[in-house]
């Protein structure tokens, strides 16, 4: 069988079922309300699967899954190189969101990566020890730090409320998910003017370590299809498949 993965709850699960519902597409939980399967109405080759965000990213890479439905910006902290590992399909037009770098508001010469880069050298100096960046992300947060020349830093893992490490003492600086901003400024941060690392949706994306044997390749096509007529979706993924 195809299998393909979806938020399990949420407004990702909504919008998911809108997207699909708006494509002629009905879904129904096969194990009730609270059941982690799903099936397509018409396509019973379709196993659907109902899991957090982050296990559908972490199921795509590893190949457990063949078709997900997550932010880009889980799949890419989970596979930094998507090449060989994961083809984006299509973006779904919902779930948006910035991973983004953000300071304490009261910083205000600090409004550029190059900036933070001049505070991370000068914390070092002053306190013999590197300034913390909280966060959830730790490998876009490498790639992006190091894209702008920052090593003075360290990275703090997050398991809360990002935003309130500043405040909280744990952490000088932050990298996080935002949508409109509200919520750092509400905790007395701002975001860095260059300080943008990935404007993420929700991508329905595939797995290239998966295994498309038997009638996986022709079910996903029909789907597809299904799913968008008018362009050559499963076509820009065969190209990848090995």
């Amino acid at each position: 069988m195809l299998t393909l993965a979806i938020p399990s709850k949420g407004r990702l699960k909504d919008n998911c079922n809108a997207w699909f519902a708006e494509r002629g597409v009905t879904m129904e939980q096969t194990a009730g309300a609270r059941g982690y399967r799903a099936s397509f109405a018409g396509m019973p080759e379709v196993d659907v699967m109902l899991l957090s965000a982050g296990e559908i990213a972490s199921a795509l890479l590893t190949g457990d899954i063949h078709l997900g439905i997550t932010g880009e910006d889980l799949l890419r902290e989970e596979a930094p190189e998507l090449t060989g590992r994961m083809h984006l399909i299509k973006p779904l037009g919902f779930g948006f969101a910035d991973v983004v770098v953000a300071v304490p508001g009261s910083w205000i010469d600090v409004t550029s990566m190059a900036d933070l880069d001049d505070v991370c050298a000068a914390y070092a100096n002053a306190h013999k020890r590197r300034l913390r960046v909280a966060t959830k992300y730790a490998q876009l947060t490498r790639s992006f730090f190091a894209q702008a020349r920052i090593s003075d830093y360290r990275i703090v893992p997050s398991a809360g409320a990002t935003e309130g490490a500043p405040a909280a003492g744990t952490a000088e600086a932050i990298v996080d998910i935002t949508t409109t901003g509200a919520t750092l400024r509400d905790n007395g941060l701002k975001i860095l003017d260059d300080g943008v690392i990935l404007k993420s949706q929700a991508q329905l994306a595939a797995s290239l370590t998966a295994d498309w044997s038997g009638d996986a390749r022709k079910t996903c096509e029909t789907l597809l299809s299904k799913l968008d007529p008018a362009n050559p979706l499963f076509a820009a993924l065969k190209a990848q498949l090995p």
